[in-house]
Parts: structure tokens; sequence; C-alpha cells
């Protein structure tokens, strides 16, 4: 046998192990909108979201405690332009002492024909409740009760938490519904973390085990801050600030974390599950949510990369001075700028930063804590110099 017979064998044995891998499984992703009160910045955030999301999981309606049922402002004219299949979601706080299943199943029609008032027409509807073990089994006889209330083309679907996974009662009230959505963030003390993605795994194996029916995973694209009380439990801030002072400790899902859970799921997939679901739809100016651009990378399992580099604008010897990410990944603003410089007789740094000037250089330095967005940029000073070195600069993460 020749040489090159038996590389022309070792390469067609070659390839054909190579054919025998299996393929990455194509999970269906989707993502929450989870806004109270839409605002213009909703028409672009929608567009830019289109191309990687195939539904909108909306909120839609909430009961509180004590303050009854308050309706999220959607802007129904943009979601029939979206043209997207839409759920419904409608969230009944954990702390309500019980549920009047009267109250809440006319609640819940008296929603569906208002949307399809203004030409929405939902394919399904998801009940977010967050029922302790013990009150599994009422949860279940209300959820077989407002099956059998909907027209059956509607879905129904539940958010689910991981603790139900010890309950005996999970099997037969996963049977109730046609979908569930195992939530695998904010389900633990949040001094722990926000997110932890072999936990998040672990979950989902099990979840796969139990039920027999489609399910997805609510994975985290969003942070939220700790508030210290006198009393030593935490507060938590999300998209609403609270008025109160003390000490902030943030917690932000780590996209490159997710990213290789998500890795991992399309590898080996759990048993029965769907898809993912995205908490939530950032909108421009989310200080707490991923941008579109990173949120849009991880969905694609594109490799994650932050770039940052700084641009001088000058004009008649005043020169703005700009961050700017050029990554598809969110970074935090960075601890330290140095800039070599030669005669300035007049500098400043903006809001975040402060600066000091000392000969042939200036020294920006985070006084708080932000984030630059991927493919975002942000002025952090100014300063009128004969000459600034476009190229001396160090960065300090």
């Amino acid at each position: 046998m020749t040489f090159i017979h038996r590389l022309s064998l070792a390469l067609a044995a070659l390839f054909l192990s190579g054919c025998d891998q299996p393929a990455p499984t194509v999970l269906d992703q989707q993502l929450y909108v989870w806004q109270r009160q839409w605002t213009p910045a909703h028409e672009g955030a929608l567009r830019q979201s289109r191309g990687d999301f195939s539904s909108l999981r909306v909120l839609a309606l909430q009961a509180f405690p004590g303050a009854g049922w308050s309706r999220a402002r959607i802007d129904a004219a943009l979601l029939k332009a979206d043209g997207r299949p839409l759920i419904a979601v409608i969230r009944l706080d954990g702390q309500l002492k019980s549920l009047d299943q009267d109250d809440v199943i006319a609640q819940i029609q008296q929603l569906l024909g208002d949307w399809q008032a203004q030409g929405l027409a939902p394919v399904g509807i998801e009940i977010d409740h967050d029922a302790g073990n013990a009150r599994l089994p009422a949860y279940r006889t209300f959820l077989a009760r407002l099956r059998q209330t909907l027209p059956a083309t509607l879905q129904l679907s539940i958010t689910a938490l991981p603790a139900w996974l010890s309950s005996p009662e999970l099997p037969e009230l996963l049977k109730t519904v046609d979908s569930s959505v195992l939530q695998v963030h904010a389900v633990s003390d949040p001094r722990q973390g926000l997110f932890d993605a072999e936990q998040a795994r672990r979950w989902a194996e099990r979840w796969g085990e139990v039920t027999a029916r489609p399910f997805y995973l609510a994975l985290p694209a969003y942070g939220v801050a700790l508030l210290t009380q006198e009393s030593g439990a935490p507060m938590v801030e999300s998209e609403v600030p609270i008025d109160r002072g003390g000490e902030r400790r943030e917690l932000l899902a780590d996209p490159q974390q997710v990213a290789g859970l998500v890795m991992k799921l399309r590898a080996e997939p759990p048993r029965h599950l769907s898809g993912l679901i995205w908490f939530r739809l950032p909108l421009v100016g989310d200080r707490r949510a991923w941008s579109l651009v990173t949120l849009g990378a991880v969905a694609r399992g594109e490799s994650l990369e932050s770039r940052l580099v700084v641009q001088m604008e000058e004009r008649d010897g005043l020169y703005d001075i700009r961050l700017v990410n050029q990554g598809n990944l969110d970074l935090p603003w960075p601890q330290r700028l140095t800039l070599a410089v030669s005669a300035c007789d007049g500098v400043d740094a903006l809001a975040g930063y402060t600066l000091q000037q000392t000969p042939g250089l200036l020294t920006f330095t985070r006084i708080q804590e932000g984030r630059l967005a991927a493919g975002a940029q942000r002025a952090i000073g100014w300063a009128r110099c004969t000459k600034i070195d476009q190229g001396g600069f160090n960065v300090y993460p």
C-alpha cells in the first residue's frame, strides 16, 4: 500500500468519524418582557431582539398582597406590529395568603378579552406563582380548574421553582399544564448570589426526570442590588429604585458563566427540555440588565469579548475623552485610566470619575460603579492641552 493510499484512507476515516459527532441541539429561545410601564425605548428593543428570540412572554397582570390587581401598561400596537407569538404572564405574588380562584379566573378572562379587543391573539398564558410546597395541592386544584375555563387552543404554562423538586405533589401538578418554566435564578438567599450555573444544570436534569411534558429553563440576563437593613436581612433593588440610603452590593449574572451553561445544555440537553427563556428584555439605559448586544451574542453561542479603547476628539486644543467598548461583552467601568499629556491649562472629570493632574500625566479614578454596554461609549472627562499622546494611555480594570 502506498503512502498516498494510506493517507487517503486515514483522511476518509477522520472525515467519517467527524460525521458521527451529533450536532448541538437547537433550543427554542424566548424572551420575557417584564416592564410594568412601557416606554418609547421598547420599539427599538423589540426590533433588535426579533432575530434571536422566537416568542415574547409579556408581563400582563399582577396580584399583590393588600394592594390588589395591577395591569402592566403595554403598547399593544407595538406587540401587534412585532408579530411574534405572545404569552401573557400573570404574576400571583407568593405572599398572597390564598388564591381566590373565582377572582383570579375572572381577571384572566377579562385580560384575554381586553387583549383580543386590541388586536392581540396570545397563544398561551403563564401563571407565575411562588407557592410554597405546602400549598402545591391547592395550587394544582386551581390550575386544573383554570385549564377547564381556557380555550383548548390556548397553552397553559407555569413558572416553577427548584424547591418543588422535593415535593411528592410535583408530578401531578405538572400534569395539569402544557409546559413548565423552571426558574434557576434568584431562587436562593440573595446573599449567596444570583445564579449558579452548575446548580442550575443539576436542577434542569432532575426536572427532566420528573416531568413528562416540555419544559423551558428561565435564565438570567440582569442584575440586582442588595441593600443592608438594620435587621441584617437584605432588601433587593431591581428595576425600581428603592429610596433608602446605605451600602448597595451589586449582583450581576455573569454572561460568560451563563454562556457556558447554555453550551452544555445544547451539547447534552436534559430530557424534555424544549428551550430557554431569557429574563429580561433590556431597554436603553437599563443599568441592571445585559445589553441586547451581549444577550444576543450569548443566545447565538458566540465567543464573548470586550475591547475597551480610549478615543479623544480634539477641537481647538480641547480634547473630549471617551471610553468605547468595541466588543460584544458588557464590562465594568475601568477602575483607573492614565493619559500622557503636555502643557494642560484646564482639565476636568465627568460624573463617575475624579481626576488627578501631575506633571505629564492625567489620572482618572472611578468613584462609583457602572457598566459600559457592548457597542456603547461614555465620556469621562475633558482636557485643554498642547498635546495628548493618543497612544500614551493605560487602562486598569
